[in-house]
């Protein structure tokens, strides 16, 4: 289970930063670590321990507190399906409309009652 861990580490200067990134870096299981603001150490991973984490930072900067633990959800992709007419087309439609097989008619939209082909 992916989860991002966020810490609150004092940091005075940039090398501060930098050392608090390399000290979560090396923990085992980040797959990525980010400075969130001016001192927020967000950490994200897949079975990171968050105290021991949070205790190694404390050893080097003297206050680090965990602010929270939460589960990342993957991007869930949604398919998109387009489709074809049930009704056969119009009469007068050229005989690309009906099936599709160009690449410039993605949708074609019918009309009950049509005068002229209507391609999109």
């Amino acid at each position: 289970m992916k989860q991002k861990i966020v810490i609150e580490v004092h940091l005075c200067c940039e090398k501060c930063g930098s050392k608090a990134m390399q000290i979560a870096a090396v923990a085992e299981g980040v797959n990525s670590v980010a400075l969130e603001g001016k001192d927020k150490l967000v950490v994200i991973g897949e079975g990171v321990d968050a105290a021991t984490l949070t205790c190694s930072l404390r050893k080097k900067f003297n206050h680090a507190s965990l602010l929270s633990v939460d589960e990342v959800k993957p991007k869930s992709v949604e398919k998109v399906v387009v489709k074809g007419p049930q009704t056969p087309p119009p009469a007068g439609c050229p005989p690309c409309c009906y099936p599709c097989h160009c690449d410039m008619c993605k949708v074609i939209i019918y009309e009950p009652n049509p005068t002229t082909c209507t391609l999109m």
